[in-house]
């Protein structure tokens, strides 16, 4: 399909949260303008595993225990929230959605809210709720990463070498 028509998309899922929709554990959204015009254009996917996977807006913090999102799609960690419920099939559930979405449209690049327990790219949260942060990725993250998905941070968005993988790849 090629850019002049109307159904064109470019080949990019996006946490829902970058994009403007309110559906952290805080009911709030963050304001990546850029993205969210993409959003509203119908341009990219976007996508929030946390709710896709079957949890409430707002809801409590979660945060994995135990290691990193890799360690829980191996059975190795948990996925608890601040009140020590164990939420871990809920954030696989979302995961294996958000996989299942990627592989249908062809995606082939995600940039996700590092230090999330489901789209962390670099970093997440140690388990300990203090505000620690451990490296790794979050349960989605790892998930995409292990099916070939190029991962970006909300950081890396727009830098040189984003731009040129998208130019090249998008098609």
């Amino acid at each position: 399909m090629d850019r002049g028509s109307k159904d064109w998309k470019l080949k990019l899922l996006v946490s829902a949260c970058l994009a403007g929709c309110c559906c952290r554990y805080n009911g709030k959204a963050y304001g990546n303008e850029p993205l969210r015009s993409l959003a509203r254009q119908g341009l990219i996917e976007v996508a929030c595993p946390e709710t896709l996977g079957g949890l409430p807006v707002p809801r409590p913090r979660a945060e994995i225990v135990g290691g990193t999102g890799d360690d829980v799609l191996l059975g190795r960690a948990c996925v608890l929230n601040e009140y020590g419920k164990d939420v871990t099939d809920i954030f696989l559930r979302g995961a294996f959605y958000v996989l299942e979405i990627v592989q249908r449209e062809g995606i082939k690049h995600a940039i996700l809210k590092d230090k999330s327990p489901s789209c962390g790219v670099y970093c997440v949260y140690d388990g300990s709720f203090k505000g620690r942060l451990r490296k790794g990725r979050g349960v989605t993250s790892a998930l995409l990463y292990r099916h070939g998905v190029t991962l970006f941070s909300e950081d890396e968005v727009w830098g040189k070498h984003f731009l040129e993988l998208l130019s090249i790849d998008d098609r």
